[in-house]
């Protein structure tokens, strides 16, 4: 997956000379009136809709659909971590996602060498009264085979497998 976003401008504090336009269709002001999305929802979304391609392809021919809830579960798994890597991890590097035996190994890189210290063992979750801390939580229980890999002087991968099991047959 391309992490580039080429939307995204360093802001040099200059600002720009207005440009003379067309008027915008209405469905042109409807979508100019919606807020743009951060980079990080959008690198998120995208990582969503390659890992549920990947899951799609490998277990929805016909008769071998996935369950749905495990579908869920990797969604929540790949949101997790990319936004950790994001956030944290000084941006998203590198995001693979493959089908294995039992499920789908999710592979994120970021730019930070600093390993989680969540990554390590048994997460509690968070104080009720907390706004966040509920991601390592939530991999820790929706996950499996959680690796944190240092890539010298690039920073980390974090792997995990999340299982995904065949739906009941119709």
């Amino acid at each position: 997956m391309d992490t580039t976003d080429a939307s995204a401008t360093p802001d040099t504090g200059a600002s720009a000379p207005p440009r003379a336009e067309a008027p915008a269709s209405p469905d042109r002001q409807e979508a100019a009136a919606a807020p743009a999305r951060p980079v990080s929802r959008r690198i998120a979304a995208a990582a969503r809709e390659e890992a549920e391609a990947v899951v799609r392809g490998a277990w929805g021919d016909g008769e071998r659909r996935p369950r749905e809830e495990d579908v869920i579960d990797l969604l929540l798994v790949v949101s997790e971590l990319v936004g950790n890597a994001v956030r944290h991890g000084g941006g998203l590097a590198a995001f693979e996602a493959r089908a294995v035996d039992g499920g789908v190994r999710l592979d994120v890189s970021d730019h930070s060498p600093v390993v989680p210290a969540a990554a390590s063992g048994r997460v509690p979750f968070p104080a009720r009264d907390q706004g966040s801390g509920y991601g390592w939580p939530l991999i820790a229980r929706l996950a499996r085979d959680v690796t944190v890999r240092r890539r010298p002087g690039r920073g980390k991968t974090i792997s995990v497998l999340v299982p995904v099991r065949a739906a009941d047959p119709r």
